[in-house]
Formats: structure tokens, sequence, C-alpha cells
């Protein structure tokens, strides 16, 4: 390993490593976004130095019984130094303080590496804490606990207690952040030193403060009974000090469509659709229609569907009607089926007989095969049912057959699937 201290390099490397790393770099510099619609969290280098440190620790806590590995330890001290300090242990550690996946860490011990170096063979006595040399004073990208920004200035609340406690302080510990406290549920303020919106005051002193949920619909409270409420949360009222509902579907603060209607909630309303039935309504149901729809009718305090089916409402020929909710359709009568708007009878095919597609190429074949058959009989009688002209015949008989349904074999098969 060479050693760019030794040659007096290390405070223009401090100056620009510090300066490069603080600045934004270039695609190839920067972490890849997570494939996601929101925009991503950016990992603050501070946090990937603190890991590499972290890490590096850990290698020397791993390594801290080790030896050269020689044999003869004693010797080997002797002549080349004490293992703890050498720079075969650095290098050991230095191969595992990344994992292969961290590009980050792997891309600041690049830029590190003569820094790491010139800490564990000059600065380790007077500077023991690499994080605070490497970190803090050198690179200049993190911050001492309670602080944050390129100033390291303190958080909200101070150094010793940052958002009282009871927050965290955005930017803490790294050159960057607005120095904003994010507080838990419940408080609130700019150091985290009050109760939120919703809670109050349970107790108080001059390191501590605990704050409870008021009741429900209380905004603001003086404890946590329903009589305690000194402010309430939108939808709600203030009444004798309790918080009652706003019935926004009696006022005018509720805004729903021509065709929908109010439905009050706790703190709020919904808003909801008007049955089918209607046109325009005061509630749910076809009993609370302003008016009828087309094809509805009002009957007693409701609209109904009018069956339009009663008249004569479809003149094509072999129509009938069929009702439907709220209107009607024409349909062609059982037996007929609509061709271009005319209801026609449906045309049932006969059942076609086993030799109806029968070529006549096909036919003469038959006929001579029957022929054939014809002749052998004949001769097998004049043998007076001799074995081997019956046999002749038997075979005869097969072969003409067998021929004829080689080819139409695929017919007769399509035939017998059809019933044919």
């Amino acid at each position: 390993m060479t050693s760019l201290a030794r040659r007096g390099l290390v405070p223009p490397l401090l100056w620009g490593l510090s300066l490069f790393l603080r600045l934004p770099g270039p695609v190839w510099l920067q972490p890849s976004p997570p494939p996601q619609s929101s925009p991503p969290t950016e990992l603050h280098p501070c946090h990937t130095c603190r890991g590499l440190v972290d890490s590096f620790n850990k290698g020397l806590e791993r390594t801290i019984r080790d030896n050269f590995g020689g044999g003869n330890t004693a010797w080997e001290e002797e002549k080349l130094s004490k293992y703890k300090d050498s720079e075969t242990r650095l290098v050991e550690v230095l191969e595992s303080v990344c994992s292969k996946s961290d590009f980050e860490c792997h891309r600041l011990l690049e830029l590190s590496e003569e820094l790491v170096e010139s800490w564990w063979f000059y600065k380790q006595q007077e500077a023991p804490d690499l994080f605070q040399w490497l970190c803090s004073d050198s690179l200049k990208l993190c911050c001492p606990s309670g602080t944050f920004g390129p100033s390291c200035l303190p958080c909200p609340g101070g150094t010793e207690k940052p958002c009282g406690g009871y927050g965290q302080c955005e930017g803490e510990g790294t050159r960057g952040g607005s120095g904003r406290c994010d507080c838990q549920a419940g408080y609130g303020g700019e150091a985290c030193g009050q109760c939120g919106l919703g809670y109050f005051e349970a107790e108080r002193n001059a390191s501590h403060l605990v704050c409870s949920a008021c009741f429900g619909p209380c905004a603001r409270c003086s404890g946590p009974e329903e009589s305690n409420c000194l402010q309430c949360k939108k939808g709600w009222a203030l009444h004798h000090l309790k918080c009652v509902d706003i019935d926004e579907c009696g006022t005018e603060r509720a805004s729903c469509g021509a065709n929908q209607f109010c439905v009050n909630t706790e703190g709020s309303y919904e808003c909801r659709d008007c049955a089918k039935a209607c046109l325009g309504c005061m509630g749910a149901g076809p009993g609370r229609c302003k008016k009828c729809s087309p094809g509805y009718q009002q009957v007693g305090s409701k609209c109904l569907d009018v069956d339009e089916c009663e008249t004569e409402v479809c003149p094509g020929e072999n129509q009938q009607c069929e009702n439907t909710e709220g209107s009607y359709r024409c349909v062609c009568a059982e037996g007929y089926k609509q061709i271009e708007g005319i209801c026609v009878k449906e045309q049932i095919p006969e059942s076609a007989g086993f030799f109806s597609e029968m070529t006549e190429d096909e036919l003469v074949v038959l006929q001579q095969m029957f022929f054939g058959v014809i002749i052998c009989a004949l001769a097998t009688l004049a043998a007076k049912g001799d074995l081997v002209f019956t046999a002749i015949f038997i075979g005869a008989v097969a072969a003409m057959t067998g021929y004829w349904l080689s080819e139409r074999s695929d017919r007769v098969l399509e035939g017998f699937i059809k019933g044919r």
C-alpha cells in the first residue's frame, strides 16, 4: 500500500475530497433511485461514512487476536513490528469493510483510503476516534450530535436534548437538513415543547412533558373528559364546553349533486346517489323521490316501473315485448331470429343420410364393389361351399371395402359423429 501522507499530499487531498463529496457529483457518482413513483430519499454521505467506520471498527475487533500467520510470532513482531499496528492488519480489515453490493461505501473508501492509511500510521494516538477524525474533521461530511447543516448549528431545543427529546431534528449529525423538528404524535411547536392539536398537558416540569389525547372531537382541551373541550375540530361546534356534531345536511354547508341526497356523519357528511326511479330525491329508495324518472310512475308514495309490454309497443312482425327496469325491449318470438332487423323463422336442417355427400366417382367404385361381391358370392355357391372359394370371397369383400373406406374415411367418421 502506498502512502500519500508520506509525500505531503494529505492537506490538498483533504480539501479536494471534502469539496468533491459535498458538491453535486456526476450521474455515475449518485445513488441509483429505486423504481417508484415518489421521489427517493437520498442517503446523506455522512451515513455512508458512519457505516464505513463502524464496519472498520468491527474488522479491528475481529482481528484483535490475529498475527502474521508465519508460525514464529515473536521473531515476526521483532523484525516486522507489531501486527496490531501493521500494514498487513490494515489491508485485511479494509478488504472486508464494504459489502459487495454497497456501491456508496466502495466509492467513499476509494476516495478516502489514503486518509484512513494516514490515520492508521500517524494519527491514532492523538485522534483515537476515527469517525470524528475522518467523517467530521477531515471530510466534513458529519456534524456532532445535536447539530446540523454546513456550519453544524444547534438543533431546536439544544444539542443536549434536540427537539426536547420528543422529535427528530432534520439533518441532525450531518452537514445537510433544515434543522426542523419532526415531532412525535401529540407534540408540537418549534422544539416539540408544546402539546399538539387534540392533546393536552397531562404533566409538565422543567425537563419533562406528557401530552395526552383529548376527547374525540376536541381540537384543544383542558382534560380528557367530553366536557373539557376548549375548541372543536372541523364539523363540530362548541356548546357548553362540549363538541356537538354539525348536521351539514340540514344547513347550506352540504354540497351534493342534483341526483344525490345528503347523509350526515360524525364531523362530516356523505353524498349518495338517488334510486334509479328518481329524478332528484330526499333520501334512499323509490319512496323518497322528488320526481319519477322516465319509465316510472307515481304509485302512492313510490315511483314504480311502468310495464310497457301491457300495450302494443313492438310493431314488428313475429316480435314480442320484454319488460326491463324503467324501459322495455323488443325481441324475436320463439322459433324466430333477427336478420337485418326482421324476425325470420329459423330453418332446422334435415338430417342427411350416410351417402348424401358421396361423389360420382365414389358411387362408381361402390357399384363395382357391389357387382364384385355378387360375382364372388355366385362363384362360392357354384363351388358348393368349397373353403378355398369361400376364403377368396371373404378376402375380396374385405379388400374392396377397405379400398372404398380408405378413400372416404374422413367423411365416414364425420358422418358417424353427426349421427348420419
